[in-house]
């Protein structure tokens, strides 16, 4: 009973750090709404994962900056984009000691930030999306 009555605790090996990379950093930049928080480079980046391996995070969640953004976020799928690098980096880097998540979402892929495709008229296309 007490089990189910206690405080939550949450633990290292709860958290799933995020992690920005930018495309074309040569060193980590700070990003200045986010006190503390960089935009990686590549090697950065492999830096970084593998001391949160060492403390035991278990996952890391990336988020992509590309260098060429378009209205239908064509760097998101590209074999060579930012995050698509950064994750067969990383792979080699940590193996399977870290859980490895890419947000899939486009905003940061598209010159206009929305989250998906759009129509002619500017709306967002669900099912081109």
């Amino acid at each position: 009973m007490r089990r189910l009555v206690a405080e939550a605790r949450i633990g290292v090996d709860d958290l799933v750090a995020p992690l920005f990379v930018k495309e074309g950093l040569d060193a980590p930049e700070p990003v200045p709404s986010m006190p503390g928080v960089v935009q990686h480079s590549q090697e950065s980046l492999r830096k970084e994962v593998r001391a949160l391996a060492d403390l035991g995070v278990p996952a890391v969640v990336l988020f992509g900056v590309p260098a060429v953004k378009d209205a239908h976020g064509s760097a998101a799928d590209d074999p060579d984009g930012v995050v698509q690098v950064a994750l067969r980096s990383l792979r080699d880097e940590v193996g399977d000691d870290v859980v490895l998540i890419a947000d899939d979402c486009l905003d940061e892929y598209t010159d206009h930030g929305h989250c998906g495709v759009l129509t002619d008229d500017g709306e967002v296309d669900n099912d081109a999306t």
